[in-house]
């Protein structure tokens, strides 16, 4: 798989030679964050044919067959007050449609904030996790990436078959898993080169957010909250518009929105 991914990368890639490929690993992120810890460089890629515990935000698992999906997470090395990476997310998901498009076809879209969607239903999903060095500069970001690929509707677990698909489901050949790897890190470094210029990356969020224009229900504490999705803030947040009139901006850490597709 390394040198398959490897072989469709330009030879001065400068994430090329640190690819590390596991048959079997608990957790992509969880390895990520255990090297990077260690002084493992910007652009270390994990990636495993299967996680036996993958998981996603707010603790949710991510399910993992073997050969069936890309299960990779990359260290990067902001050194950065964590303020200036609150539309991280957002611009890894941006990455990601982008890097699926070039090796498909498919023109995927953003759920806010970091599922991965195609005609309503989840192609894969986004955890970042940051760690923070003794001045409270962010360290390293951990961007764990899981996107399904080869399975068939009834390789779902009952709980999620009318919610997830693969690529392979609207592909109207197998999509090959190497050069979909290879477009991903393309597009994850080209990513980290402009990770500075938000009002571009927003922007282009925003055309691929499939959240905006559509109610949603906002989950904090105990509370269920119905509101319209309007906008992005200039971090990425999400400005809602509650039936008052009244908006607010909330942020990844803050809620989960639920609604639209009947899912999450």
């Amino acid at each position: 798989m390394k040198e398959q991914i490897q072989a469709r990368l330009p030879a001065d890639h400068p994430w090329r030679d640190h690819i590390l490929v596991y048959d079997t690993l608990p957790s992509t992120n969880d390895l990520a964050k255990t090297l990077a810890r260690r002084g493992a460089p910007q652009g270390t890629v994990i990636l495993a044919r299967n996680q036996t515990q993958g998981r996603g935000r707010m603790g949710r698992s991510f399910h993992s067959p073997r050969d069936c999906g890309i299960y990779m997470s990359l260290i990067l090395r902001p050194n950065c007050p964590a303020k200036e990476l609150m539309h991280l997310t957002s611009a890894v998901g941006l990455a990601l449609c982008r890097a699926v498009e070039a090796a498909t076809g498919l023109r995927p879209g953003i759920k806010w904030i970091n599922d991965l969607v195609y005609q309503k239903r989840k192609l894969g999903g986004i955890l970042t996790e940051l760690g923070f060095g003794p001045e409270g500069l962010v360290s390293y970001a951990v961007i764990g990436i899981g996107i399904n690929c080869l399975q068939r509707a009834e390789d779902f677990p009952p709980e999620l078959g009318e919610i997830a698909a693969s690529l392979a489901m609207f592909c109207p050949e197998a999509p090959d898993m190497n050069a979909l790897a290879a477009q991903l890190l393309l597009c994850l470094e080209d990513m980290s080169r402009r990770l500075s210029d938000k009002a571009s990356i927003l922007e282009a969020c925003r055309q691929r957010c499939v959240t905006l224009g559509q109610p949603v229900v906002i989950q904090r504490n105990n509370q269920r909250l119905e509101a319209l999705a309007v906008d992005l803030d200039e971090e990425g947040g999400l400005i809602l518009r509650f039936a008052d009139g009244r908006e607010e901006t909330v942020t990844a850490g803050e809620v989960s929105v639920r609604g639209m597709y009947g899912y999450l």
